[in-house]
């Protein structure tokens, strides 16, 4: 008799709306690794010197979290753990300085450490702690720290955990969290072929077995049941034609992303700029072609080696001075998620050395997300975006002026005169 987990697991990546193609495989969601780390550091950074405050509305915290929440379907709701509840006071890190200090430890630890015993170490002092409604859906931040030891975790995760296990395990508790890490890494080890030492897999698995997008097979023999199972899991492909327009949506957005990509390469080759496409996207299909052909398949030496490179690397255009390591200009196309990550791989470009005395840096994004744009700039994680002059560029804008741009422009004035000034 064939595995039915095996069965479960191939069945669910070959579906379109399941999470292995709409999240894991999507090409946004390694770019974010580097950006949600450096949050978690300035997180540590304000606790330390005292400057994170008592509310979690407009601090360093909220900004990470909400740049994890938009990490699509799996990651939907994940701030909720954070947000202040005045009536049960929970989580306590925000009235409480030494919890929150503890809290900051936390983080710092794992943020610093790359050792599995470590990292169980820090968790297991912070349990030690009992804080007040701080349980694992921290784990949603080490994650993204430790994504190949550490476990994503939420309640439809929890829930697909126990179906396919017959676990018991509780949301809520760490000791309940270590258990179920065990179980999942077991799992993992299992069919790692299918799945990845990356545990965001096995847990987009877990979380479409919790939301009830497929039933877990039966842990028996009983042929009744597995016939009964078989025949569920036949009509989730019918069903997953249903959910196709909405994957259909998600795939237009990254064409969108593509094509704006694809129109700052060739402005830039028409500029004379020697042009650099992130690297996860060079493969991309676009106008007959890959988006990356024609680019610099690697950058200069000195960018190579500067700090930050590999966040560099995944900009999503950069033009460069011909035959030189100075870059004239960045842009992150923003279409529909935060800013945050793209800025954050700005500030590692401009920061990371001399070479990047950059004459732009744009935030490419649909006309109408101007005003949320500005609004996020707000806040207290994006400080160092003044000093850094990032120009808002609407994709309007872009296409009603490249074609002349192309014939008669020269350098970077005619770019910046069709953006906007941000901060």
């Amino acid at each position: 008799m064939s595995d039915p987990m095996r069965a479960l697991i191939q069945r669910w990546r070959e579906d379109t709306g399941a999470t292995y193609r709409t999240w894991f495989l999507w090409n946004e969601r390694v770019k974010n690794f580097r950006s949600i780390r450096r949050g978690i550091q300035q997180v540590v950074t304000d606790i330390e010197a005292g400057t994170f405050g008592n509310v979690y509305r407009g601090s360093s915290l909220e900004t990470v979290v909400h740049s994890i929440a938009e990490q699509r379907q799996i990651f939907k709701g994940a701030d909720h753990a954070f947000l202040w509840k005045p009536k049960l006071r929970i989580p306590d890190i925000y009235e409480n300085p030494d919890n929150q200090r503890a809290f900051g430890r936390l983080l710092d630890a794992c943020v610093c450490c790359n050792v599995e015993a470590q990292i169980l170490a820090a968790i297991r002092q912070i349990d030690a702690k009992q804080i007040k409604g701080l349980g694992p859906a921290v784990a949603n931040l080490l994650y993204f720290l430790h994504p190949t030891l550490v476990p994503t975790f939420n309640t439809a995760i929890v829930n697909g955990y126990n179906a396919l296990t017959g676990a018991k395990v509780k949301l809520g508790r760490w000791d309940e969290f270590l258990a179920m890490r065990q179980g999942i890494l077991a799992l993992n080890a299992e069919y790692r072929d299918l799945l990845s030492n990356d545990l965001g897999a096995i847990g987009g698995l877990l979380f479409d077995v919790g939301s009830a997008r497929y039933a877990a097979p039966p842990r028996t023999n009983d042929a009744a049941a597995r016939t009964v199972w078989e025949a569920d899991l036949a009509k989730v492909r019918e069903e997953s034609a249903k959910a196709s327009k909405a994957a259909a949506a998600e795939r237009e957005g990254d064409r969108t992303h593509t094509e704006i990509q694809g129109w700052l390469r060739d402005l830039g080759k028409a500029l004379g700029y020697d042009v650099w496409i992130a690297s996860n996207d060079r493969s991309r299909a676009y106008d007959g072609g890959k988006l990356g052909e024609g680019c610099l398949e690697r950058l200069p030496e000195a960018i190579e080696k500067a700090p930050g490179a590999d966040a560099i690397r995944l900009i999503d255009v950069l033009w460069l001075d011909r035959g030189k390591a100075h870059v004239a200009a960045a842009f992150e196309v923003e279409h529909s998620t935060s800013i945050y990550s793209g800025v954050v791989r700005m500030l590692d470009l401009a920061l990371g050395t001399e070479a990047h005395a950059l004459e732009g840096m744009f935030l490419v994004a649909p006309n109408g997300r101007e005003d949320e744009v500005r609004a996020q700039l707000t806040r207290p994680a994006f400080s160092r975006v003044a000093d850094l002059q990032v120009r808002y560029l609407p994709y309007g804008e872009l296409e009603s002026h490249r074609e002349s741009i192309a014939r008669f422009g020269t350098g970077m004035k005619a770019i910046n005169a069709i953006a906007r000034t941000l901060v």
